[in-house]
């Protein structure tokens, strides 16, 4: 795994020379609580990166949007805040970036990966279940790993595979996948499965990066015995987040408008 902070970009900007400036997009909530959550996030990556220029946008429900974000940058590392790659990662954040560079001919865009998956994030998962007060790998507790859920089935495939891998590396009792919308199961139907299959205690770990309304349904309706936190401003997403950040300076395609 790349060691953040080592690429020779972000050498030299350390060192004063400058840095590309990183725009982390996230969805956007109603939910004010997701906003401030991504800020928090993002001042842990400032924290970490004191010479690193760090702004965030929403695709959707307030600002700033990425086209504001982008204002009055030469040059810019774009990273999705997403957990899989779905529609909101290969669309709609696409569509606002072509749409940002349609307007300033003198953009330049280097385009990274979103968060997951990444084998950090079962860190970051593990972190949260503790907190809730389950050991990870726990042989008493089956998991049910919720995400948001896609109408794009790679993106579920994706939480399924994660599911999977956890329950390898942990020693969980089980590791389930579910989806809190647009596939199945849902959270309710995991645990209610797993109960049936005998299992001593289940617990949901959500797959979320922030509260709002998915992480609110499932706490109230899962039936689990305990439900973890959302992902947040979880120390191996800074490290994941800057990790994206120099794999997307070290490559070669930038993005530049015509």
């Amino acid at each position: 795994m790349a060691t953040a902070g080592r690429h020779p970009a972000a050498e030299g900007a350390r060192l004063g020379r400058g840095a590309i400036p990183l725009v982390a997009v996230a969805h956007g909530s109603r939910d004010p609580r997701a906003a401030a959550t991504v800020e928090a996030l993002l001042e842990r990556v400032r924290q970490a990166r004191p010479w690193l220029p760090v702004r965030s946008a929403f695709l959707d429900h307030g600002p700033p949007t990425l086209a504001q974000a982008l204002h009055g940058l030469r040059e810019a590392v774009v990273l999705p805040l997403l957990l899989t790659e779905a529609y909101h990662s290969r669309v709609d954040l696409p569509a606002a970036l072509a749409e940002a560079r349609a307007r300033d001919a003198r953009l330049r865009v280097r385009y990274g990966t979103t968060l997951g998956p990444h084998p950090l994030l079962l860190d970051a998962l593990e972190r949260r279940m503790a907190e809730a007060g389950v050991a990870p790998g726990a042989r008493d507790t089956a998991v049910v790993l919720v995400s948001a859920g896609s109408s794009d089935a790679r993106a579920n495939a994706v939480v399924a595979d994660l599911a999977r891998s956890w329950g390898e590396r942990a020693g969980w009792w089980a590791v389930a996948p579910a989806y809190a919308s647009a596939a199945g199961p849902t959270p309710a139907e995991a645990v209610a499965a797993l109960r049936a299959a005998g299992a001593p205690r289940v617990a949901v770990a959500p797959y979320l990066l922030a509260p709002g309304f998915f992480a609110d349904k499932v706490r109230q309706s899962s039936g689990a015995d305990v439900v973890a936190d959302v992902l947040g401003p979880a120390p191996e997403l800074v490290e994941v987040l800057l990790e994206r950040y120099e794999l997307a300076l070290a490559a070669e395609t930038v993005m530049a408008s015509a």
